[in-house]
């Protein structure tokens, strides 16, 4: 009986990469959504970095799935369309905050419709607190387990003492977590286009 065999054909280089950018705090002032606005201005050229606010989502509630709110269906839309994921996300009594657990459980369900499924992902973090968001990063890794996600492993980015790395108007003013941002999205961008030639990512 013959074997198939199929050719695995590297991804061009030149195609543009989505990543889509999602903060887990819906303060006004947010140092993580302010990092992912850092990640705008530091991704590599021929990549584009999208925000989604989801402070908007209702209270997730599997009587809406047959009909879901528009802005549910605009979410699961975006990660579909996305290449990849970026986290940014503070931590909340040793966890994930519930602003992005309710975004997480809206872009699993239904059973059927898993929009995170397949797609590559980075976590970032930013805290006040001494260790930066570290214990939110490990359950968002055990929760990508059931979603079927791919996160990068290293570099890390955790941004402990947040208060002294932006200016007043949220700027992200320190050099060396700039420098680790910017390695971060570089890694993330060459994982993303080898899960993709390895036929793994969406």
């Amino acid at each position: 009986m013959a074997v198939e065999t199929l050719e695995r054909r590297p991804e061009s280089r030149s195609r543009t990469l989505n990543i889509l950018g999602i903060s887990g705090s819906a303060r006004k002032n947010s140092y993580n959504t302010a990092l992912l606005e850092a990640a705008k201005e530091l991704v590599p050229p021929g990549v584009v970095l999208e925000t989604f606010d989801v402070s908007g989502l209702p209270l997730y509630n599997q009587d809406l799935e047959a009909e879901p709110p528009r802005i549910v269906s605009e979410l699961k839309e975006a990660i579909r369309k996305a290449d990849a994921v970026l986290f940014s996300t503070p931590e909340h009594n040793y966890s994930v905050p519930a602003l992005l657990k309710n975004a997480i459980e809206w872009g699993d369900r239904p059973e059927t419709d898993n929009s995170w499924d397949g797609k590559p992902a980075a976590i970032m973090s930013a805290s006040t607190g001494p260790r930066g968001g570290v214990r939110a990063q490990l359950h968002l890794r055990q929760i990508m387990v059931d979603l079927n996600m791919h996160p990068l492993n290293q570099p890390q980015l955790l941004v402990a003492g947040a208060q002294e790395k932006f200016d007043s108007a949220s700027k992200l003013t320190d050099g060396r977590v700039r420098d680790r941002l910017r390695d971060l999205l570089l890694a993330l961008v060459e994982w993303t286009r080898r899960l993709r030639s390895d036929g793994l990512g969406v």
